[in-house]
């Protein structure tokens, strides 16, 4: 998938299925129920267990949708998700190195960044989007709608504090998409493997979304 084709998929679903397990056939059932409910872009994150085998077989069974790696730290932590097959690269930090990298290898790229300046020098370097990370300590959808007067021409994609209730707000004040993890994965759900109820909670921030 080309840069832009991705990143057009990210503005029609407008939001990324985050998935952080330590367990292989959790996350499978995870990324399952999500996928179930209508959505497309899963995150694998790099410190789940056995990421490139959960990477591997979430291609193989859920073709439909676009996987990629996330929480990548490092270039080889990158270099070994894109080997794996990821689609996509999101990174807790901006890291110039790395963002070419992916730019070189023609994977989209997705670094995070908090302040205007971080932004700015991340999507610069090439990246795709920019992950404004961590949103809910500067203000969720009132930061995005300030960041919109200089620095609108770059797509942001707000994590760290998603939540359902808050998600359209950060999508109305800007943001291409959010990421949310725990929001659509609640614990006493994942312990008690409701996969129906991880659906239903995909299915509903999708109809919400959809609006927009």
């Amino acid at each position: 998938m080309t840069q832009a084709a991705w990143l057009s998929l990210v503005r029609q679903q407008k939001a990324i299925a985050v998935i952080r397990t330590t367990q292989l056939d959790i996350g499978m059932e995870m990324a399952k129920a999500v996928a179930a409910g209508g959505m497309r872009l899963i995150e694998v994150t790099w410190n789940s267990g056995n990421p490139t085998k959960l990477l591997h077989q979430l291609h193989c069974q859920l073709p439909h949708c676009s996987i990629g790696a996330g929480t990548l730290l490092t270039e080889a932590d990158l270099q070994a998700a894109i080997d794996a097959g990821a689609e996509f690269l999101f990174s807790p930090h901006t890291n110039l190195a790395m963002i070419q990298m992916a730019v070189q290898q023609q994977v989209p790229m997705i670094p995070g960044a908090l302040s205007p300046t971080e932004i700015l020098v991340a999507w610069q370097a090439g990246a795709t989007c920019v992950k404004v990370f961590p949103i809910d300590s500067v203000g969720n959808a009132a930061y995005i709608r300030h960041l919109q007067g200089p620095l609108g021409q770059i797509p942001l994609i707000p994590t760290g504090g998603v939540t359902l209730d808050n998600a359209s707000s950060l999508i109305q004040a800007g943001a291409v998409a959010v990421g949310l993890a725990g929001q659509l994965f609640p614990k006493q759900a994942i312990e008690q493997r409701d996969w129906k109820i991880v659906r239903d909670r995909a299915a509903g921030l999708m109809q919400q979304l959809a609006v927009l």
